[in-house]
């Protein structure tokens, strides 16, 4: 072992003759490399001390390592948890840096800094405990990133622009777990993404944007692992740099973490290949060790009080702005040093397109709470590597101050959360209302959305520059009710995550339309199911045809279930994973989304990025954006604040040199409305799409009767809870 002259890298990096090591940890006396050999379980140590502190850095030149090396490494110091000092050599840590990882976190009293007993519970405040963890938790490998095998995944990005972008949530396991097309052996993995069967919906649907679910590999909570459950979702960071081994094929995982990684780097590469992007939802704002109370596996170990937020009082205690137990302290340049070479690193040598970045408020969080011009945001908007990526806020944590929708940076689109309210008032939650004789919300809210939320993203400086690019649109996602579910259950169904019912949020905004649950060609409540089944058209249309970035949970195109469960996050089973065995409804739904998405590709009027202003983008044309009442005039003043106002029309206008206009005409009103198609410029309206149909085939009926082209002026009849789609050139 030899001293650096120079400063190195964090993480441990393959030289020609060993490895260069370096770990933060400010406030230790000493930190040791333990190089690993034999079998997990009982394994041999070789340790080698480390040089420092250099700026809070151990580190050193280790000749003879190669990759494949296991290892972890030991801090030594101050065992004072009053003052936030939790250094314990007993406990093997884990290297944040780490670029593959082997082995399991097991819930055993050894995993603990602090002496707990065979239940893991004891006083975090105690003593600490003397008994070795090397056994018990996951090592880091040395991989030789350089040396990976295979293409460039960065060197065939699609650059989907904004205005085109269709993003499609997933979960690597769950998307492919029960498809019937891919092989059983890549099922549930990396490889299972890329595979044909799988492009091939994608590609058919219409999507140009697969964002995943964290692949940053992460841990099971105990309280999950006590009840037989698992973290499914993967909102638990063990690792920040080490894709998450269980999600390869198992050849790859005998292979080793290089083949772990070369396995995700060639399902991105393929990805690309076929033009489909892939952004990762990403965990920076807290990790896998929980509260005060919970295990001592890296960061706590390292350096516990300079990782994670905490309130400055004695004794010291963890200020929880994520609801997890900890936060990672943004206002240390480290941290966010941490985050950006993770960032970078993923987008060079995995090839991803972009991030989702999970709770994103706790990010930009400063000694005065959020700023947009925080370091990290800043950061991320201004990094060359990052330059042209798509990135994501989840704008909001659970802390003072926490939902910030609309505030961050360029050029960081935003989950909308405001548009998910919006959309599922107006047609679920509204009618259900209604059908109780009960007033519902102003129709003003839901126009707002489907304009492209100026009301959230146009300010700035210079004002309405973000665009309606910057509202990542969603009716469902992760968390929550599928749009099936949203249309068949009034309350939530939790009773399998072991939580007596409490998880999960109650304001689910949704309408079982009269009865409680599924229903069936059996059931004495069949009639319930065709206008269930119109609610989900209608809320995929809205979706899909909004100003803005539609975002579409994986399984929402099929009609997927998760039994009433708003809160899957420890189901990895059928609750979660997506169904490939369609029933003739499910397949009319698949065909129907992807009859919108097409609609939304082929039409610019669909597709603007920028602001519509309700005015002509070039002397004497028509308004980019005109709003109709059921009798085709204008909207005035008054009926934007008249909550029975439940039926309108919205006219989208294509700037130059393209003529294309689309009208969406909504009635959502619990009866038929007659509606005069407004009399703008132009020819005859031709009806693209009725949400009444159960399948897009029944455009050939309407051509029969001769209600596909109908002229400016012309009144139609439009049923109950219902929209339709008229286009022309």
């Amino acid at each position: 072992m030899t001293a650096s002259p120079r400063p190195l890298s964090l993480g441990v990096h393959v030289t020609g003759t060993g490895v260069d090591v370096a770990v933060l940890a400010p406030h230790a006396s000493a930190v040791d490399l333990c190089l690993l050999d034999g079998p997990h379980d009982a394994p041999t140590e070789r340790r080698v001390p480390l040089d420092g502190p250099r700026l809070g850095v151990w580190s050193a030149s280790v000749p003879g390592v190669r990759p494949g090396q296991r290892y972890g490494f030991r801090a030594h110091g101050a065992w004072e948890p009053a003052y936030g000092m939790r250094y314990n050599p007993a406990k093997l840590l884990v290297d944040p840096y780490a670029r593959g990882l082997v082995g399991e976190l097991e819930h055993v009293p050894q995993t603990y800094g602090h002496v707990v007993g065979d239940d893991l519970r004891g006083d975090p405040y105690g003593p600490a405990d003397g008994r070795d963890s090397a056994g018990h938790v996951p090592h880091g490998v040395v991989v030789d990133t350089a040396a990976l095998p295979g293409p460039d995944p960065a060197a065939n990005r699609p650059y989907h622009p904004w205005s085109r972008t269709v993003v499609y949530e997933a979960h690597v396991r769950g998307l492919t777990r029960l498809h019937p097309g891919v092989p059983p052996e890549l099922r549930g993995t990396y490889a299972g993404l890329a595979h044909p069967a799988v492009v091939d919906h994608l590609l058919g649907l219409g999507v140009t944007t697969l964002e995943l679910l964290p692949v940053h590999a992460f841990a099971s909570e105990p309280h999950l692992v006590a009840k037989g459950l698992t973290n499914y979702w993967g909102y638990s960071t063990l690792g920040f740099f080490a894709p998450h081994a269980a999600y390869a094929t198992a050849t790859a995982r005998a292979t080793g973490a290089a083949a772990v990684l070369a396995e995700l780097r060639g399902a991105v590469h393929a990805l690309h290949e076929a033009g489909i992007e892939v952004v990762l939802d990403v965990v920076y704002n807290h990790t896998c060790e929980g509260g005060l109370p919970g295990q001592h596996v890296s960061w706590r170990g390292l350096d516990h009080a300079f990782y994670y937020l905490h309130d400055g009082a004695v004794p010291a205690t963890p200020v929880d702005v994520t609801g997890t137990g900890n936060s990672l302290d943004f206002r240390r340049p480290q941290v966010v040093q941490m985050t950006m070479d993770s960032l970078r690193y993923w987008a060079q040598v995995v090839g991803v397109d972009g991030f989702r970045f999970d709770l994103a408020v706790t990010l930009g969080r400063g000694h005065d709470g959020f700023r947009p011009d925080h370091a990290t945001l800043v950061a991320a908007a201004t990094d060359p590597v990052l330059h042209g990526l798509k990135l994501v806020a989840e704008p909001w944590d659970v802390g003072p101050g926490g939902w910030r929708t609309g505030q961050f940076p360029p050029p960081f689109a935003e989950w909308n959360d405001r548009f998910r309210n919006a959309v599922r008032s107006f047609w679920l939650a509204d009618p259900a209302r209604a059908a109780h004789g009960l007033p519902g919300h102003r129709m003003r809210d839901l126009a707002t959305r489907l304009s492209g939320s100026v009301d959230l993203f146009g300010h700035g400086s210079p004002p309405l520059v973000r665009g309606p690019r910057a509202s990542v649109n969603y009716v469902t996602a992760h968390d929550g009710f599928t749009m099936a579910d949203l249309v068949a259950y009034d309350h939530k169904h939790n009773a399998a995550n072991g939580e007596q019912n409490r998880d999960g949020t109650d304001d689910n905004r949704s309408w079982n339309h009269g009865v409680e649950g599924p229903v069936d060609e059996a059931s004495p409540a069949v009639d319930v199911a065709p206008l269930r089944r119109r609610s989900v058209r209608n809320l995929f249309a809205t979706l899909v045809l909004s100003a803005g970035t539609p975002m579409i949970t994986a399984g929402d195109e099929t009609g997927r279930s998760q039994r009433g469960n708003n809160n899957a996050y420890c189901q990895d089973n059928e609750i979660s994973w997506v169904r490939w065995d369609l029933s003739p409804w499910r397949a009319n739904q698949l065909a129907t989304a992807r009859h919108l998405l097409a609609l939304r590709r082929d039409h610019p009027a669909l597709r603007t990025d920028r602001f519509y202003s309700g005015a002509p983008r070039v002397p004497g044309g028509q308004k980019d954006l005109a709003w109709y009442v059921a009798d085709g005039t204008e909207f005035d003043h008054g009926r934007w604040h008249d909550a029975s106002v439940r039926t309108f029309q919205m006219l989208r206008v294509a700037p130059p040199p393209d003529a294309d206009q689309v009208l969406l005409v909504v009635n959502g009103a619990l009866d038929a409305v007659d509606v005069t198609l407004p009399a703008a410029p132009g020819g005859p309206w031709e009806l693209a799409w009725d949400s009444v149909w159960e399948h897009p085939a029944e455009i050939r009926t309407s051509a029969i009767t001769g209600a596909l082209h109908l002229e400016p002026g012309t009144t139609t009849p439009l049923e109950a809870l219902s929209m339709r789609v008229y286009v022309r050139s």
